[in-house]
């Protein structure tokens, strides 16, 4: 949902295909920028250092599973629009942006997400990079990763759902089932692998595109996920959720 290449805009899409920010109408222009002014306004002061690389520690990084979520602290103006929107649902405080799924193993870990464009070359869509890029200073100041207690044919159907989807263009919708922007492609993720995460989709009054919508803090404080690492923005490494003990999975 957020951090597109320098001069790839954020898309407000229609009920039936995305629009881009040249082809909007000025007021509309006008709402969007309103939205991220709030949001930047209500950062700490702790966001205004430098943004430096996050590396998972060893012990984190071994223990991760393919369909893992992992949420990052975008920097971006779209990062802020979302945080606006979240504030609006009386969401104030939660810095994510964005979510992706975890696919391969430690040492080759990668991220399926569903983002604008964040290489030269590439349009919005659903895209796989590897961890480090996503992890980037210029894209993350925090991470957070969550576990959803599943059986392993649960997991690898989650995981192959979002393989599938690869190349998918994205767009923000609202009442999107389908895994169109970054939270509902991984709650798509794990409802098409019979799994519910018991995430509450929030109604929004968005001009031309009013409907329901799955914000980062609505999926990320959804019951079924289990918090497994967190590192925020300028903060020390913080290992929460027992995550340096095996975490249990269903049989």
């Amino acid at each position: 949902m957020e951090n597109p290449s320098e001069m790839n805009f954020f898309r407000f899409p229609t009920l039936s295909r995305g629009l881009t920010l040249s082809a909007l109408p000025v007021w509309l222009f006008c709402f969007a920028l309103i939205v991220a002014a709030t949001a930047y306004a209500m950062r700490g002061t702790d966001e205004s250092g430098p943004a430096v690389a996050i590396v998972l520690p060893t012990d984190i990084s071994s223990q991760l599973q393919p369909g893992d979520l992992i949420f990052r602290i975008g920097d971006g103006w779209q990062s802020d629009v979302v945080r606006g929107m979240a504030s609006a649902q009386q969401q104030r405080g939660d810095p994510y942006s964005h979510v992706g799924m975890l696919i391969g193993s430690p040492g080759h870990w990668q991220v399926v997400h569903a983002v604008p464009a964040e290489k030269p070359g590439r349009t919005d869509a659903v895209v796989r990079d590897d961890l480090d890029f996503f992890l980037s200073p210029e894209r993350a100041r925090g991470v957070a990763i969550y576990r959803i207690a599943a059986t392993a044919a649960s997991r690898a159907a989650a995981v192959e759902y979002v393989l599938q989807r690869l190349g998918t263009p994205f767009r923000i919708v609202g009442n999107d089932h389908e895994g169109l922007y970054c939270t509902t492609l991984v709650w798509a993720a794990w409802q098409r692998a019979g799994v519910d995460l018991g995430a509450r989709f929030e109604y929004l009054e968005i001009p031309l595109t009013a409907g329901d919508y799955l914000l980062p803090h609505s999926l990320r404080t959804a019951p079924g996920l289990q918090l497994v690492f967190e590192h925020g923005s300028n903060t020390p490494l913080a290992v929460l959720g027992g995550a340096t003990q095996p975490l249990a999975e269903k049989p």
